[in-house]
């Protein structure tokens, strides 16, 4: 057994009855773990339903099956809550933030337009939840300023979503880890340039999931660097060429023009005293070509699964910012067609 140091003692020493407590730390220091979301459901003595978002459940045991959330003294709910005999827990999936929003929110009708069933005790229950715990009320326990709630599970049901997730008092997201030890399909890439290489996936990635959109544009005559000066065209109604040129640096520089004189050619766009616009042709090919794209955006994001595709969004959002700081910011000022996305800001 290693002996601790008086430093060491000290340094984790907790603290002691009287001492000056942070509470805002604490609840930092509290938030670092993370922990899924969930919506509590009951019936009031009245019959109202009632609910309210928690991130406190967890589980207590498997025989007898025994889960366990607790509620805040203070909260309006909480005599309903007390007095039920029943209530349901609902594992929120990572597309219902709004859900959770709604029910976290105080002096509103939180059901209002929403469809539900009825579960054990008339308990209100949600759809399209991650998983979902029919319990009937155990016992209670009073926890400082908290009440425990330890219910009984009757019924639950579980669905293969990916979960909403809290994190440091903001939502995130979960996904599947591959296991630490994973090889390289191809051995002789180990030591290389290989296939955990950020610019081999992202490169292999754009290459494989554009040569699907390709066949559509052969179809239309464009090649991709006219595709993409069309689809950004569409973002505005008219664009100077300082702004085309801010907007595409490091991207299309040098065959920017090229593109653009083959698009005035084609009679897809017109060139003006002001800059470029699309003609009537040029759009309708444009929303031929996007609805095509964005077709095949969809067939891929469903193989990937709800969770893993707004991941996958947010982190190319991220990683845009940090490669390229100026990216769009020209294109996408308020006044344009497109809207501005701030999940990179």
């Amino acid at each position: 057994m290693t002996q601790s140091s008086p430093q060491d003692t000290q340094a984790h020493a907790p603290a002691q009855a009287g001492a000056s407590f942070d509470a805002t730390e604490f609840r930092k220091a509290l938030g670092t773990f993370a922990t899924g979301v969930t919506i509590i459901t009951a019936r009031a003595a009245d019959g109202a339903p009632i609910g309210l978002t928690a991130n406190s459940f967890n589980s207590v045991s498997l025989d007898p099956p025994l889960v366990l959330w607790s509620l805040a003294n203070n909260a309006m709910s909480f005599d309903a809550f007390r007095a039920a005999t029943h209530w349901a827990v609902h594992v929120l999936g990572s597309d219902q933030e709004d859900l959770s929003g709604r029910f976290a929110r105080r002096g509103e009708d939180k059901f209002a337009g929403l469809e539900f069933d009825e579960g054990e005790g008339g308990v209100p229950l949600l759809r399209g939840c991650a998983a979902r715990f029919e319990c009937r009320t155990a016992s209670q326990y009073q926890g400082g300023d908290h009440l425990i709630f330890i219910g009984e599970v009757l019924r639950f049901v579980r669905d293969e979503a990916a979960p909403l997730v809290f994190h440091g008092g903001k939502y995130a997201h979960a996904t599947r880890r591959d296991p630490p030890d994973l090889k390289p399909r191809s051995a002789h890439l180990a030591g290389s340039f290989g296939e955990d290489f950020l610019g081999y996936l992202l490169g292999r990635s754009h290459f494989r999931f554009f040569a699907q959109i390709r066949p559509f544009l052969d179809h239309e005559g464009l090649d991709d660097m006219e595709f993409y000066v069309l689809s950004t065209l569409t973002l505005r109604p008219l664009l100077t060429e300082g702004q085309i040129a801010e907007g595409m640096a490091g991207v299309l520089d040098a065959n920017r023009q090229r593109a653009l004189d083959a698009l005035v050619e084609r009679g897809f766009a017109h060139r003006t005293s002001a800059g470029y616009e699309l003609t009537g042709e040029g759009r309708e090919a444009a929303i031929r070509l996007i609805a095509a794209a964005k077709a095949i955006e969809s067939q891929v994001l469903e193989r990937l699964g709800t969770g893993d595709a707004a991941i996958l969004k947010t982190t190319l959002n991220r990683l845009l910012g940090v490669v390229d700081e100026s990216a769009a910011d020209v294109l996408w000022e308020p006044g344009g067609n497109g809207q501005k996305d701030d999940t990179r800001r």
